[in-house]
């Protein structure tokens, strides 16, 4: 029976959807994040997307597309102003000079200092949009979804589905770091003491033993992922069997997962077909029940994969548990926009009359480049598609990554993050523990072997320190596991090919 309620006054609590809200207003103070999100979210690729956790990823692309198109309206102007008012004006400057020709002279140089203005204007309103949009997603009562126009429909319903995929295909280099892409960091790996299911339980009325009742894997998974919640105490629990493959091995699945080997997996596959990774697991294919909680705000997540191991007589659980740290504190700048009438005046005349001139004279050469990256990007996956289709290409369609942990950050894991997500995984761990302990009653096994090993499997802890000590942070925030080297613990980590937002279709 749950405590009674007291009746206290309601504390500040930090928003449901804190992170998705920083994240949207980073694409519009960071040009770089926004363009990687737009191609990783809404391009079109082979590679499927890793699982990110915590995020409203529809909204995510709508502002990361906003942004994008506010850039490329401002960049695109600027080159005009550069190509009429700059590069005309300057030669002819230059000849008035040497003819002595003071009124074309007075011309040219009208033009250039026209075209500065002109230029200095676009860059403080453009600048002006991106912290009136930022500021309005980090503090405005509306969703963040509605904040933005819509991006494609096709590639918001794929992000849609997402949100509930049953099957992670993993990069094949993942399988030697970190198979659980989009779980961040690992924190703990083991297989808990075998368990001997073999043996009746004694009936309670005396006389004798009762009868085992059969079960398999399919049918523990199933208790537990119904009883973990209420077991556990921890509300918003998300829980869910997914089907986590290999990913050259993701032909070999099927249509179900793969219709068209020139296209990315699918997001959702049969149960069936997850219930047959815990049955009899596949070459690369395994299935595991996905615990994972939020932190206040989704500033941290943890999560605990299991997968239960029956071999008769027997029975064991392996158990992977990973957590993800707050994001990196560029996104708290957003926190830290002047929002007065003379401080935001002069935030945005300092950011315009100090990149005025850069932008300005960078315009053509940046509208090229990205033009030349959208040519390389179309010219690969073509290249890709029809070596697959031609030569039968055995592609690696596994994610490498997510978003959400690739700009997470240890660093800015707090005492409050640490504990709290050491209590999570020690109430996931316990949870586990009861729930089995009620399967096994329930189908009448002798639990006195379970007993035995439960007292073993309760000296395992979590300890955060590991990962946040400043002597296991290697280069660019790497975190270094159990005396592994730099990258060790990085999703993907030592992967030859590159980021599936950059350059990877």
């Amino acid at each position: 029976m749950p405590p009674p309620q007291r009746r206290l006054p309601q504390l500040a609590q930090y928003r449901t959807d804190a992170v998705t809200r920083r994240l949207c207003a980073g694409t519009h103070l960071y040009e770089d994040f926004a363009r990687d999100v737009d191609v990783e979210l809404t391009a079109d690729r082979l590679n499927a997307m890793g699982l990110t956790l915590g995020i409203d990823l529809v909204a995510l692309a709508r502002h990361a597309r906003s942004a994008v198109r506010r850039i490329d309206v401002r960049d695109r102007r600027l080159a005009g102003i550069c190509a009429v008012g700059v590069w005309a004006a300057v030669p002819t400057l230059l000849y008035a000079l040497l003819q002595d020709l003071p009124e074309l002279a007075e011309t040219a140089a009208a033009a250039l200092v026209l075209a500065y203005l002109s230029a200095w204007w676009l860059v403080y309103r453009a600048h002006g949009q991106a912290r009136a949009a930022a500021l309005a997603v980090e503090h405005g009562a509306e969703r963040p979804a509605d904040l933005a126009p819509p991006v494609e429909p096709q590639a918001e319903q794929r992000l849609i589905a997402q949100k509930k995929t049953n099957v992670i295909p993993y990069t094949a280099n993942a399988e030697r770091t970190n198979p659980f892409v989009g779980s961040g960091w690992e924190l703990r790996e083991m297989v808990w003491q075998p368990i001997d299911i073999s043996r009746p339980a004694d009936d309670p009325s005396g006389g004798g033993k009762l009868t085992v009742k059969p079960f398999d894997v399919v049918d523990l998974h199933g208790f537990v992922a119904r009883e973990m919640e209420n077991i556990a105490g921890l509300k918003g629990l998300r829980v869910r069997n997914r089907l986590y493959v290999i990913g050259n091995h993701v032909p070999y699945v099927g249509p179900d997962l793969m219709p068209d080997r020139l296209h990315m997996p699918r997001t959702q596959i049969p149960k069936q077909l997850v219930q047959a990774g815990l049955v009899q697991p596949g070459a690369g294919m395994r299935t595991y029940l996905s615990l994972e909680r939020a932190g206040e705000g989704g500033r941290a997540i943890v999560s605990m994969h299991l997968r239960a191991r029956l071999q008769y007589p027997s029975l064991t659980w392996e158990v992977a548990a990973y957590g993800i740290p707050p994001l990196e504190p560029r996104f708290d700048a957003v926190t830290e926009l002047r929002i007065d009438g003379f401080g935001r005046w002069w935030d945005l005349f300092s950011h315009a009359t100090a990149h005025a001139l850069p932008l300005l004279l960078g315009a053509a050469s940046r509208l090229s480049r990205r033009a030349w990256e959208r040519g390389r990007r179309a010219r690969a996956l073509e290249k890709l598609r029809r070596e697959i289709d031609k030569r039968h290409l055995l592609y690696d369609y596994g994610a490498v990554d997510s978003i959400r942990e690739r700009v997470a950050d240890w660093k800015q894991s707090g005492y409050s993050e640490r504990t709290d997500a050491q209590d999570f995984l020690q109430r996931l761990q316990q949870g586990v523990l009861i729930a089995t302990e009620r399967f096994l009653k329930d189908h009448n096994v002798d639990t006195s072997s379970f007993d035995a090993a439960q007292q073993v499997i309760n000296t395992h802890t979590y300890n955060f320190q590991n990962v946040n000590g400043p002597t296991n942070i290697g280069p660019n925030g790497v975190i270094n596991q159990h005396g592994a080297g730099p990258g060790a613990g990085r999703p993907g980590a030592g992967a030859a090919q590159p980021g599936p937002g950059a350059a990877k279709p």
